[in-house]
């Protein structure tokens, strides 16, 4: 029935062949906008009063103050979106009918119909189809250590 949803109107309006059908999913979903709010309820109120008493308007304590915190929160966030969609296999299947546009996990399934008795070639490509997943990890860990060490400092 979920798919059905998806399908019927990309199909109708010709864009089944295009990257365009699943940009929509990137631009945050209701766990995202979640998360960010608990974060943001950890902050400490001191701040927000402290730019309030400045005389600073709502928008420009949202932008100057609060959003330059929340750069743990992003990057997790980006994290998750990432992996999200890096490992989509339905809709890529659903609005893609095209193998040269097949996704990275499209494509392990190709490989492994074609080399399914030879592993170690199967794992050799699933290696190299992790590798931006580590590379990502290991440049957002900065920021997951950050976020760690500044929760333990919010005093609620």
């Amino acid at each position: 029935m979920s798919l059905e949803c998806h399908f019927s109107p990309r199909k109708s309006e010709g864009q089944l062949a295009l990257y365009g059908p699943s940009l929509p999913a990137w631009f945050g979903a209701a766990f995202y906008i979640f998360l960010m709010r608990q974060y943001m309820l950890t902050l400490p109120l001191e701040l927000d009063e402290a730019a309030k008493i400045d005389g600073t308007s709502n928008f420009r304590i949202l932008w100057k103050v609060i959003a330059p915190l929340c750069g743990p929160a992003v990057a997790t966030i980006t994290i998750f979106a990432f992996l999200q969609h890096y490992n989509a296999f339905m809709e890529p299947l659903i609005y893609i009918s095209e193998s040269d546009m097949y996704t990275l996990p499209h494509g392990l399934l190709w490989f492994k119909g074609r080399f399914g008795n030879f592993w170690h070639l199967v794992m050799a490509a699933s290696m190299i189809t992790i590798a931006p997943v580590i590379l990502i990890f290991f440049f957002a860990q900065r920021q997951f250590v950050q976020g760690a060490q500044f929760t333990g400092l919010a005093g609620r």
